[in-house]
């Protein structure tokens, strides 16, 4: 006797099945890794991060920033065109220091000043992505190279700045903000606007702007 066949609906059902498991899992390993970017590193410190000067001053020489001081860093990582940037180096910004880290396990922590934090802006149309601290070496945001006005103004209306800026290659805007302040940042580009609130008071609050949306 022969074995009755699949019926031809169940089979395209199964393989519809099958290939949507696929394109989602894909979807998610894309944006795990996209999140994982702007991660600061996570792995235990080295023993650069226990004092290890040589270490430090070997990478810092590897990278061509020796005898920068640490604005000087930010700059040149935040601005590099992304064909340019180091695939091996980290470099998370935190509230209270700048952390860089290679392949080689080396590592460098930078104090950021006493008086400001460096807060680096990603407005966004269409498509964004989680941060916190910002990366220098591998956050990318949607809108490279264009020119946009933005405001940040104090809890007490006093507006802090107010000035056109251009972002960067990688999409991102970097502004030095006072200490111990709650302020709200306004942008506009082409005809849209958004606003997102800022804070600068402690060792954990977000130096990545991720959520401003352009509507």
């Amino acid at each position: 006797m022969n074995r009755p066949t699949r019926p031809s609906s169940v089979a395209s059902h199964t393989g519809s099945r099958r290939r949507n498991l696929i394109a989602l899992t894909a979807a998610l390993i894309v944006s795990a890794v996209a999140l994982a970017g702007c991660a600061a590193p996570s792995h235990a410190p080295s023993s650069a991060a226990a004092g290890d000067t040589a270490g430090a001053e070997e990478l810092l020489a590897a990278y061509d920033l020796t005898d920068l001081d640490v604005g000087q860093v930010i700059e040149r990582l935040d601005t590099m065109s992304l064909a340019e940037r180091p695939a091996d180096l980290l470099a998370s910004v935190q509230p209270e220091v700048l952390t860089l880290r290679d392949s080689s396990d080396r590592e460098a922590r930078l104090p950021m000043p006493e008086d400001e934090v460096y807060v680096s802006v990603a407005p966004f149309r269409d498509r964004t992505h989680e941060c916190h601290f910002h990366s220098l070496t591998t956050c990318v945001g949607e809108l490279a190279d264009a020119e946009i006005r933005l405001t940040l103004t104090g809890a007490d209306v006093e507006v802090l700045i107010d000035e056109t800026r251009r972002t960067y290659d990688n999409g991102f805007v970097g502004l030095w903000v006072p200490r111990g302040i709650d302020a709200t940042l306004a942008i506009a580009h082409e005809g849209r606007a958004g606003t997102v609130p800022l804070s600068t008071k402690t060792s954990d609050d977000r130096t990545c702007i991720t959520d401003l949306q352009l509507l």
